[in-house]
């Protein structure tokens, strides 16, 4: 499949540029992203409504869509290359040194990904099978730093690379993939409309506010498996519309 130009992808229909128009002025006010339904999106990713909210010690990133979160997954093609990835993702304007890599490198996203062809999550059974390394047809959650590269498209997004011979500060929970990464298990649910991630405030080191957006999205690992290893493919929804992060923490 075709690699999309990012900034087509991220411009929607005007009806729902205008709709964001109206709900960014409700949004300055509550700090949550309200979004109309879009006919042009599959439900599953069709967003309506984003927010990240603090409930005793934990942050709780949201998103709701007009379907049933996790009713589509990608289909197994059998190898690493080529292999799809889908997400649930809240790009956000958090400092990728807050979770453990260096400062400054990019957009610190948070993501609930599946994607049957790997497993990312090197220290986790999700299926519970006794095995560590047969889970990535499990959803499960992710730091990602975000950064633009046109060998994933004109103006398209990736999870950033890790230069060969470089040695950069990565987390502990890094899973060994060339790229700026982590697989921290966090608690999550996906119960009909409603996507929710528990993040400890620990986890980040701080509860200040801080901006946030919706995404959902499609990712592909590249056909070579070499830098760039992972690029945003196919742009479902943006609860902004253009990417400007305009929720704010609570």
């Amino acid at each position: 499949m075709k690699l999309l130009n990012i900034a087509t992808t991220l411009t929607l229909t005007s009806a729902l540029i205008a709709g964001n128009a109206l709900a960014n002025a409700e949004n300055k006010h509550h700090g949550h992203i309200k979004v109309p339904e879009s006919a042009a999106v599959d439900a599953e990713f069709d967003i309506v409504h984003a927010k990240v909210t603090t409930q005793a010690n934990h942050l709780i990133f949201q998103q709701a869509v007009k379907g049933n979160v996790g009713g589509k997954e990608p289909k197994s093609i059998g190898q690493l290359a080529g292999a799809s990835v889908y997400s649930y993702v809240w790009p956000t304007s958090l400092n990728s040194s807050v979770v453990g890599f260096d400062a400054d490198q990019g957009i610190l996203s948070l993501a609930l990904t599946v994607h049957p062809d790997f497993d990312d999550t090197p220290l986790y059974d999700e299926n519970g099978d006794g095995s560590k390394i047969n889970d990535g047809g499990q959803w499960h959650s992710h730091w990602v730093v975000l950064v633009k590269d046109n060998a994933c498209g004109d103006g398209a997004l990736k999870v950033k690379d890790i230069a060969k011979g470089s040695t950069p500060k990565l987390p502990a929970s890094w899973p060994n993939l060339p790229i700026l990464i982590d697989s921290p298990g966090f608690d999550f649910s996906l119960k009909g409309s409603e996507v929710l991630v528990r993040v400890p405030l620990s986890a980040i080191g701080f509860s200040e506010s801080f901006a946030f957006d919706g995404v959902t999205a499609g990712l592909r690992v590249n056909s070579q498996v070499h830098a760039p290893l992972l690029c945003v493919e196919n742009v479902f929804d943006v609860a902004s519309g253009d990417l400007s992060l305009p929720g704010k923490s609570q």
